[in-house]
């Protein structure tokens, strides 16, 4: 009596073992889907900014305009003083929409993004775009303090979660998907598509491969396509092509203290910026009040701190966006250290207070705010008592903006590429890079998480720090693989072993004999003693797959994880699978010891 094989035919037998299964759907059609989200969020960023304009002109203006240049200041408010209400009008829609249709479109997006990854299979349902869209716009055009790119990661990824719940893809494609509409939201809003791609694999993606990379890069280069259409090809900010050539930062080594110093600088910059904003949405939250209460009483804050700003200084300053004031530092309109103190502050407590309050809206460009108020005062500083290093505001504007997102975030090399993609100056390159790497560490040493992690860790929902990839994926299969010391015949083992398959500890074993029937083809393996016999109790394996040797772990997880195999064996290379090629096998409590010996070594 033999044991039924899956297949007596050699060739079927290969197709069937040797080859991986095909998935849902193949790249190329993933990168068609990855295209399609890229344009439809580079449509939707546009749409995002016009909405805003509508809204801004309106509630400031008293206009009905679709045109708003976020880098100009706002002209003074046709209501004078009841300005101070737009804010307030504005947030009661907000809480309205958010309370009635998408809780997730509250706050800045990106960490509902990373949730809906790591912990809901990639699903984003699709009411969150519109709402998120609607939420978002009201926000920034009637002056909360907070970015559009949060919004436009959190649209550009439901569309891509939308798209892969309608083609019911596998989880990890539904998940680039989500992946790369945050990545192309990035994109489309800051005219970063380097910058863009790498935010998606430093913060969104569990997974870097190629199947993975493809549709990101795709869906990026598609969003920033789109984007330049609506939006034209100039950066997000514009450096004076005067300024620019002397904008050479000194580089002799007594100089690299000082770009260290001020990146130390601005991870505690950093954190005090995290921990105040969670320390604030605390506050609220725990107001025995109604949430319109709550939302008014938030918004009310920030018309009068606006209001008090333009009684002042003829400006607004902190609401909305914030690009106005970034581009007057970078343009050398603004460089009076205690102004740009004062607005370091102010934008650091409009912003906490907008989103506790129950702003929807997006970090990113808050941290640029921070970045470039605080880099031009000590820039400022600096010029001012030691006026022969050559230093300027305009130039520490520019790393702080790096330093502050790259230590709020801890996305280095995403701080890193969008600040050059946004300013269009590479002479920064180096201090940039120091202070990023300073910013981080400073961060990391007042509190492990950044502003997107931590929002998820008070929920319990934790992000792994090291998420896409571990050495023990290149090691070999010959390195783990238990010996095969013989070849058993079936009709000889017949009577002493039983007939049916187990799958429990049985398939962990030293070694192993392989088994094949009358007509010589492989059915299994069978674990066996130092001197070649049986295991006594020991049942024949015959749940496995197969694979070659020198193929790497990577390779042995998928085609365990595919054909949902207890063991694998290994074959020598070339030819038809035949048991004498048989030289290893490979148990699931072989990969698990590879893997916890790569965390020991």
């Amino acid at each position: 009596m033999y044991i039924q094989r899956r297949s007596t035919d050699k060739m079927a037998f290969k197709t069937a073992v040797l080859a991986p299964s095909r998935p849902r759907v193949g790249l190329v059609t993933l990168s068609l889907l990855a295209l399609a989200v890229g344009a439809i969020t580079g449509v939707g960023a546009a749409g995002l900014r016009a909405l805003i304009a509508l809204i801004h002109n309106g509630l400031f203006l008293g206009e009905y305009s679709w045109v708003y240049e976020a880098n100009e200041a706002t002209p003074p408010s046709n209501w004078g003083p009841f300005v101070i209400l737009a804010p307030v009008i504005g947030g009661l829609v907000v809480v309205f929409l958010v309370r009635r249709f998408a809780p997730e479109a509250k706050g800045h997006g990106v960490p509902e993004v990373m949730s809906a990854i790591f912990y809901k299979d990639g699903k984003i349902r699709p009411i969150v775009v519109i709402i998120k869209s609607l939420a978002s716009a009201i926000s920034i055009g009637s002056g909360a303090s907070v970015g559009r790119e949060g919004p436009i990661i959190q649209i550009g990824s439901g569309i891509g979660s939308t798209l892969g719940q309608f083609f019911k893809l596998a989880k990890w494609q539904t998940i680039t998907l989500v992946a790369a509409g945050a990545g192309a939201g990035i994109a489309a809003t800051f005219n970063t598509p380097l910058g863009a791609v790498m935010f998606a694999i430093e913060l969104m993606m569990p997974e870097v491969s190629a199947r993975t990379f493809l549709p990101v890069v795709i869906a990026t280069g598609a969003a920033t396509y789109v984007g330049r259409i609506f939006f034209g090809i100039e950066s997000a900010f514009l450096v004076p092509s005067g300024v620019l050539p002397e904008l050479l930062f000194p580089s002799a080594a007594q100089f690299l203290p000082i770009y260290v110093l001020f990146g130390l600088l601005c991870g505690a910059a950093a954190a005090v910026f995290v921990l105040f904003l969670h320390w604030m949405e605390d506050l609220f939250e725990e107001m025995p009040l109604n949430p319109y209460v709550k939302n008014m009483i938030g918004m009310t804050f920030l018309g009068v701190m606006m209001y008090t700003f333009f009684t002042i200084y003829g400006r607004y300053f902190t609401d909305g966006v914030g690009y106005a004031t970034i581009q007057d530092i970078l343009s050398g309109n603004m460089q009076i250290a205690y102004l740009l103190a004062i607005l370091f502050f102010a934008k650091l407590l409009a912003t906490s207070v907008s989103l506790a309050a129950g702003a929807s809206g997006g970090v990113f460009s808050p941290s640029l705010f921070l970045g470039a108020t605080l880099g031009g005062c000590f820039g400022a500083i600096l010029s001012s008592v030691w006026p022969h290093l050559g230093f300027m505001p305009i130039q520490f504007a520019i790393i702080g903006m790096a330093a502050i997102v790259g230590g709020g975030t801890g996305a280095a090399m995403t701080a890193i590429l969008m600040i050059f993609e946004m300013t269009g100056d590479y002479t920064t390159i180096v201090p940039v890079i120091i202070a990023v790497a300073s910013a981080i560490g400073m961060r990391r040493l007042i509190i492990a998480d950044n502003i997107y992690t931590m929002k998820l860790a008070r929920r319990g929902q934790h992000i792994p720090r090291e998420r896409h990839s571990h050495m023990f994926t290149i090691r070999k299969v010959d390195d783990i693989m238990a010996p095969v010391t013989s070849i058993l015949k079936l009709d000889s083992l017949a009577r002493n072993i039983p007939r049916s398959t187990m799958t429990g500890s049985w398939a962990v074993g030293d070694r192993y004999a392989v088994v094949e029937d009358a007509k010589g083809h492989l059915v299994g393996v069978l674990p066996v003693e130092a001197d070649g016999t049986p295991v006594a109790g020991a049942p024949l394996i015959d749940s496995f797959t197969m694979i070659r040797k020198g193929e790497f772990l990577q390779a042995l997880l998928k085609r365990m994880a595919r054909k949902r195999a207890v063991v694998v064996i290994v074959l020598g290379k070339g030819g038809v699978p035949r048991p004498h090629k048989v030289i290893g096998v490979v148990n699931r409590k072989g990969v698990a010891d590879a893997m916890i010996g790569e965390f020991t070594e």
